[in-house]
């Protein structure tokens, strides 16, 4: 359970960068997260070890539609870190 916790936060994070990076080149999130795929920002979509998928994540949008629709991404993973932290918080 730690190493996917670890993996998750990891994926997560990395992801989370690669939006940013999105952001500064084109001015606004992507359309999906597949966007990030198909323009090469990312090899494939990240991994969730702990939902056990890489398609069930949960898009956050930005506050405005101008933006794109991916400003972040969540965890799907029912249940709760070790730390007791919901997996959907991260």
């Amino acid at each position: 359970e730690k190493s996917k916790e670890a993996v998750l936060n990891q994926n997560l994070s990395l992801t989370r960068h690669v939006l940013d990076k999105y952001y500064g080149d084109h001015g606004k999130y992507p359309d999906s997260l597949d966007t990030l795929v198909s323009e090469k920002y990312l090899r494939a979509l990240p991994f969730d070890p702990v939902a056990d998928s890489s398609a069930d994540w949960i898009v956050v949008a930005p506050d405005t539609v101008e933006k794109g629709v991916v400003f972040d991404i969540k965890s799907s993973a029912a249940g709760n870190t070790r730390d007791g932290t919901p997996f959907k918080e991260l």
